[in-house]
């Protein structure tokens, strides 16, 4: 890993701009089309798995390696090494949504609920039906006890895939408001 945090620093200004990568513009169409269709929750999650498979994959090489790498930080506890990781991601290629999402992920994690937000509205302006995007935001946003905002997205998540598992915070949300 640290070799290919190297070579992502060395190759850099070799690649001063980061492609645009695969269109999958009809795909996630057809998933999105799919899963509010879709039967029972097993077979939505196979479509999220398919189209996470698609958030993950980078424009080019060195933004792979980018995404890659701060994963892997992420995975081995190093919240700090990965945000740069990931914001040095961002830097190289400010369309790709998903070096947001995971920025936002890991500010997130860190309690920092302000930029996780700020992170996952990017995300989400990049790529409307980005559900890791939305799902994040929801739960940043009760973090934030805003929390008529995270259901009027929570409704919007779940108008793209009816069975996602957080459709719960939408009974736990009534529960209590009835409590009080």
């Amino acid at each position: 890993m640290k070799y290919s945090i190297i070579l992502s620093f060395l190759a850099a200004p070799a690649f001063a701009d980061c492609s645009v990568g695969t269109d999958y513009s009809e795909e996630i169409v057809q998933i999105v089309g799919q899963m509010q269709s879709a039967p029972d929750e097993g077979t939505a999650r196979v479509l999220a798995g398919q189209m996470w498979d698609i958030w993950l994959d980078a424009p080019d090489e060195l933004a792979q390696a980018m995404l890659d790498d701060g994963l892997a930080l992420l995975q081995m506890g190093d919240h700090i090494s990965s945000q740069a990781e990931l914001g040095e991601l961002i830097s190289y290629c400010p369309e790709y949504p998903e070096g947001y999402n995971q920025r936002a992920f890991v500010a997130f994690l860190q309690g920092d609920y302000a930029a996780a937000l700020a992170d996952l509205n990017i995300a989400i302006a990049l790529q409307p039906v980005h559900l890791g995007a939305l799902t994040g935001k929801v739960l940043t946003l009760i973090a934030l006890e805003r929390r008529d905002e995270a259901q009027a997205v929570l409704r919007a998540a779940l108008a793209i895939n009816p069975w996602l598992s957080e459709r719960a915070l939408i009974d736990l949300a009534k529960r209590l408001s009835d409590a009080l």
